[in-house]
């Protein structure tokens, strides 16, 4: 449990860094756009993928499995 909880928020961490650098970047990029440019990098994709299904299995599963 400790490890998983640790994994997403180091996933999640990593997210809000990547969106705050391009933020920084281009400060008149639409919300769109940002996502766009963060999902060019497959690390980021993977992240993404990783953060959903931490979010589901933990909490949208439930006992039906």
């Amino acid at each position: 449990m400790i490890f998983s909880t640790a994994f997403f928020l180091l996933c999640a961490a990593g997210l809000i860094l990547a969106s705050w650098r391009i933020r920084l970047q281009d400060a008149g990029a639409t919300v769109t756009e940002l996502f766009d440019r963060l999902l060019e990098d497959r690390s980021v994709r993977i992240a993404v993928i990783v953060v959903w299904w931490w979010l589901g299995w933990h909490f949208l599963a439930g006992e039906t499995l």
